[in-house]
Parts: structure tokens; C-alpha cells; sequence
């Protein structure tokens, strides 16, 4: 995360797939009143389409540019959009994969990290992408972090999940299981440990205790299921101590996201994906975010996806987005 020098302008918001839920939550929030101000970054037609939908009390303005000088208190009543280049239809089926809206979320987010990157904005928080619509669009990302750590230029970056009871850093993120085993270094364990080291005292927690899950089934078991736990991961952890990090591990993957939840460590450095995403999931979506470690800025989303089965009903919850901008709020103070 970056150094903590003083931030000013607005929080740039992303609107995600405009055929999901995002155009929703985006206007829900700001019904609901912001703590600080906001630009969001999307297709104009949509929200506008969401906000009658809604029947929201908003007045919903485009701007070519941001100005922080013009955003240093929020705007109770008004929705500020930066649009992207092509509008979409009006006639742009709801919950339905489509190309075009694959695009303009991407657009959007590219247009946010580059203002971004510029200081214009003070965090970027962003709604749920689909991958299946942006892959459409001929656009070959798994997802927001690739994309946020190609066009900032971050060489290492990690996602970080956290809610209440827990926190969560993955060492590997979009890729198969099969190909796990082969992408964990002791270079790249030790450098997430590093990153969650530096995440956690960005929250605010003085002396980090960071807790290194194991690859394989009890860790290894000292050999028995696997050496990578005790090849790979234990000498990094061990490079980590010397660093002066409270490292600790490989601990089992089935015990230590309990240990965290109750308090023994302050965060968790998780091998893959699943092993990391299910127990904050489990947890509950509503109050989880997605926090990108490596950026030369902050990065907040929401834990949940496009929600393309409640699409444009109007039951969408906006918890999620309102706890991953407080969040950003409170990484930028």
C-alpha cells in the first residue's frame, strides 16, 4: 500500500458491468449520503437509467475531467459520473453477458487507475466486473488486480480480503490448482508475507503478526504429503523473522483461519485462491472487501460478483460497496 501522505480530491468509484447490479449499489450508496467525495467512473446512460428506476432524488452530472480542488467536500444530492467513451444502448438487457458492457467496465477502470496514477483521485473503489463479458470484448483478464497491476506498472501486487473477524492475503490468485505448486517460490512467499506485513500496519496494527497457511494437507505433515511446505514455505518464513517480520508457520490450512478468526494472528498469508476465499466468503458477503496490495494507490472493491440474477430488480444490496468506500476512506485518512 502507499506511504500515508496526506490525499486529497475524490474517491474514484467504479461502476462494474452496467448489466449487473453495479449501476444499482453505485446509486444506492449515494442516496444513502457519502462521507467524503466521489466521482464515479462509467456508462452515464446507465446509471441515469438505474437512478428512475430507483426513483432516486439525485442529480447526476458528467465531467471531462477531475479537478481535487473542486472535490475536497462531498456533494450531498449530486452524482458526478467521468463517462466512458462509447454509451451504451438503452435497450442493453439486464443480467445478460454482453460485450459492450464487458468494454465500457473495462474503460472505466483504466480511465480511474490512470487518474489515478495522476493524483486526480485518492482511492480507487470499484463494483463487480464480469469476466465472461470482458473475455467477449476480447479483453484476456481474469480479473480487476491484472488489470489494475499492468496499467499502474506494479511489478507485485496481492489480493487481500478482509472483514471483521478476518484477514486475508493470497499468494497465488487467478490461476488452476494444478499450477499452484509450481508458481509458490520462497521469492514469492516471502514477498506476500512482506506485503501483508506492510497491509497490516497500513490498517494500523503496530507489530503485524502474520500467520503462513500451509500448501498441503497438515502442512506437509513434515514431509509425508508433500516437501513444499517445508522446502519452500518454512525458509521463506524464516527469511521473513530475520527481516524482523512475526512471521510464523506453515500452519494447516484446516485450523488457521480459526486461529486468526479468535484472535491469535493479525493476518493470513493463503497459498491459492479457494484456500484463502472461503473462509472470508463463508463468513458473509456483505461485509467483506477487496483490498490490492502492491499499488501506488489504494484499492477497495466489493466481495461479491456482477449478481446477474437480481440484475435491475432493485433488491441489491449495497453493504458491501459502503464498507469497501469506508474502508478506502480509512486507508487514505
Amino acid at each position: 500500500m502507499p506511504d500515508r501522505d496526506p490525499l486529497q480530491g475524490p474517491i474514484a468509484l467504479t461502476l462494474g458491468d452496467a448489466a449487473g447490479i453495479g449501476p444499482e449499489i453505485v446509486v444506492k450508496l449515494h442516496m444513502a449520503g457519502l462521507a467524503a467525495p466521489c466521482v464515479v467512473y462509467g456508462d452515464w446512460p446507465a446509471l441515469q437509467r438505474a437512478a428512475q428506476r430507483l426513483e432516486a432524488k439525485l442529480v447526476i452530472t458528467p465531467i471531462t475531467e477531475v479537478d481535487p480542488e473542486k472535490f475536497q467536500q462531498p456533494h450531498p444530492g449530486h452524482l458526478y459520473v467521468r463517462p466512458t467513451p462509447a454509451p451504451l444502448p438503452a435497450d442493453l438487457m439486464m443480467g445478460q453477458v454482453d460485450a459492450r458492457a464487458g468494454q465500457s467496465a473495462f474503460d472505466a477502470l483504466c480511465m480511474a487507475i490512470d487518474d489515478a496514477n495522476h493524483k486526480r483521485v485518492r482511492a480507487i473503489v470499484t463494483a463487480p466486473l464480469n469476466k465472461e463479458a470482458m473475455h467477449a470484448a476480447g479483453l484476456d483478464f481474469p480479473g480487476h488486480t491484472e488489470i489494475l497491476a499492468q496499467r499502474s506498472g506494479s511489478e507485485h501486487v496481492a489480493m487481500m480480503l478482509v472483514n471483521a473477524q478476518l484477514r486475508v492475503i493470497l499468494a497465488t490468485i487467478h490461476v488452476a490448482l494444478a499450477e499452484v505448486p509450481r508458481l509458490i517460490t520462497p521469492e514469492l512467499e516471502l514477498r506476500t508475507i512482506c506485503l501483508a506485513h506492510q497491509a497490516c500496519l497500513s490498517l494500523g496494527i503496530a507489530t503485524p503478526r502474520v500467520a503462513v497457511a500451509g500448501l498441503n494437507p497438515h502442512a506437509g505433515e513434515h514431509g509425508k504429503f508433500g516437501r513444499e511446505d517445508l522446502d519452500v514455505i518454512a525458509p521463506a518464513i524464516a527469511r521473513a523473522r530475520a527481516q524482523g517480520i512475526e512471521a510464523s508457520g506453515p500452519w494447516p490450512g484446516d485450523t488457521i483461519f480459526m486461529r486468526a478468526r479468535r484472535g491469535d494472528f493479525d493476518i493470513v498469508v493463503a497459498q491459492y485462491h479457494d484456500q484463502g476465499l472461503i473462509p472470508i466468503k463463508y463468513l458473509g458477503l456483505d461485509e467483506g472487501v477487496n483490498v490490492t496490495v502492491g499499488l501506488p494507490f489504494v484499492r477497495t472493491s466489493v466481495d461479491h460478483g456482477t449478481a446477474f440474477d437480481i440484475a435491475g430488480l432493485g433488491i441489491a444490496d449495497p453493504a458491501s460497496l459502503r464498507t469497501a468506500f469506508d474502508l478506502a476512506l480509512k486507508l487514505t485518512a
